[in-house]
């Protein structure tokens, strides 16, 4: 029998807990521990913008065009060289989805939550009201209706640089 693991906030919403309910678990202080010790939905991390971070040029929309190196050798980006590894640096949500690095907006079109990868289904999610978005872009569950926007990744021959442009 194959073991399926999952993450303490997965594991409450399937039980169709709300998040005015969830809030109140965490802000009650519950020992609830995580169902098992791996977990395939690694945590994202969010890169600065000097090359001391691992990352080299501009990655929020609100100052410009999107045109930014990631070294892929620092910690904080490292995650990238695996499946399902993923990272929120500055607008943008990167993923290494099944061996394709995608890079896409983080925020969610409908009101704007910062999007999750999730391996597993091999997609992005809005935890807020669950709307659900393709590695293209693309709804794939409302309520969102429009489209996340997308980004050119190009990964290094060596595999330790990431380039995303706009």
């Amino acid at each position: 029998m194959k073991e399926t693991t999952m993450k303490r906030g997965q594991f409450l919403r399937e039980l169709g807990l709300s998040g005015s309910a969830l809030m109140a678990f965490y802000c009650m202080g519950t020992t609830l521990t995580a169902c098992s010790t791996s977990s395939d939905d690694p945590t994202p991390s969010s890169g600065g913008t000097g090359s001391s971070t691992g990352l080299t040029g501009n990655a929020d929309t609100s100052k410009g065009t999107i045109s930014f190196t990631l070294d892929l050798t620092n910690s904080t980006y490292s995650g990238l060289k695996t499946a399902g590894g993923f990272v929120v640096v500055g607008s943008l949500i990167i993923a290494n989805a099944r061996g394709t690095i995608v890079a896409l907006s983080k925020t969610c079109t409908h009101e704007g939550t910062t999007l999750t990868y999730r391996s597993s289904q091999n997609d992005l999610y809005c935890s807020n009201h669950g709307s659900e978005f393709s590695t293209t872009g693309a709804v794939e569950v409302g309520p969102a209706t429009r489209s996340l926007a997308v980004y050119q990744a190009q990964l290094s021959t060596d595999g330790n640089t990431l380039t995303v442009k706009a």
